[in-house]
């Protein structure tokens, strides 16, 4: 588990630099069995810190253990990074961050909430993803 004033950090990086997505997009899919076009609503929830510190951002995507760590270049500008995790990895960092947040606090509330509010029996065992996660990286 994290510390908590490595927590504690990490949400005030969250708060300064950081962004929480939590929004309910339409999106046209493809039925190819029926070949036919449809509308339905899907969920985008991340989290994302950009900066040029790679350093920072390495020490945060190493102490969270999920996520991505990608370099975001910019033309004529000081190259930039961005963590981001979504999804599943992103409510569990919302877990670890939401008893330090200030800014945020309003949006990782929203999705923690909108992953508990999901029936039991459909939701892996957040311990066990972690498992089955390092499994496959090795």
């Amino acid at each position: 588990m994290i510390q908590a004033e490595d927590a504690a950090y990490i949400a005030g990086l969250f708060d300064g630099e950081g962004s929480v997505t939590y929004k309910q997009y339409t999106e046209n899919k493809f039925n190819r069995s029926r070949g036919k076009r449809y509308k339905t609503k899907v969920w985008r929830i991340a989290l994302e810190i950009s900066m040029t510190d790679k350093s920072v951002l390495t020490w945060v995507h190493e102490t969270l253990g999920c996520g991505t760590l990608r370099p975001k270049p910019r033309k004529e500008h000081k190259m930039q990074y961005r963590y981001r995790c979504v999804f599943r990895d992103a409510y569990y960092v919302c877990r670890v961050l939401w008893p330090f947040a200030h800014v945020k606090l309003d949006k990782i509330t929203k999705v923690i909430e909108h992953y508990s509010t999901i029936a039991q029996d459909n939701v892996v065992d957040l311990k066990e993803y972690k498992e089955l996660k390092e499994i496959r990286r090795k």
